[in-house]
């Protein structure tokens, strides 16, 4: 793996901007939904199975999250509110490199190793997830 800080090149794809976009507009379109009073989203495999899936409680997780009620957020879906924790820094750090003009940080060159173990850890994060809410699921279920 490598690392590195590099200016943007001309025609290069920015990706602090292009993510940073998505996330705000992301909370927007969410912000904009709860506030009109739309339906939330309903967990078909909840209602099929009377299981949560891996993200059930995800959305309970944001507007808590955005609360600022932080512990709730994390009962709800713990990877959620790590995800949640994750973006929010990205985009502070997104937004500070897209003002100062500063170096991007790029990883590269990961070995097919890196790659699996990413990939591994991926699942065991959601597979932890998973069984976490199925544990607490009656405890927190409205």
């Amino acid at each position: 793996m490598r690392v590195s800080w590099h200016r943007v090149a001309p025609r290069e794809i920015d990706f602090e901007l292009l993510w940073l976009g998505v996330s705000v507009s992301a909370l927007a379109v969410a912000a904009l939904w709860l506030s009109a009073g739309l339906p939330w989203p309903r967990c078909l495999f909840l209602t099929l199975t009377g299981h949560p899936c891996v993200t059930c409680g995800a959305t309970r997780a944001a507007i808590q999250f955005f609360h600022g009620n932080f512990a709730a957020a994390c009962r709800w879906n713990p990877l959620a509110f790590t995800g949640l924790c994750a973006v929010c820094l990205f985009d502070v750090y997104a937004a500070v490199v897209l003002v100062k003009r500063a170096p991007r940080l790029r990883i590269s060159s990961l070995t097919a190793g890196e790659k699996n173990l990413a990939r591994v850890m991926v699942v065991v994060a959601l597979a932890v997830n998973w069984f976490y809410l199925w544990s607490h699921w009656r405890q927190s279920a409205p």
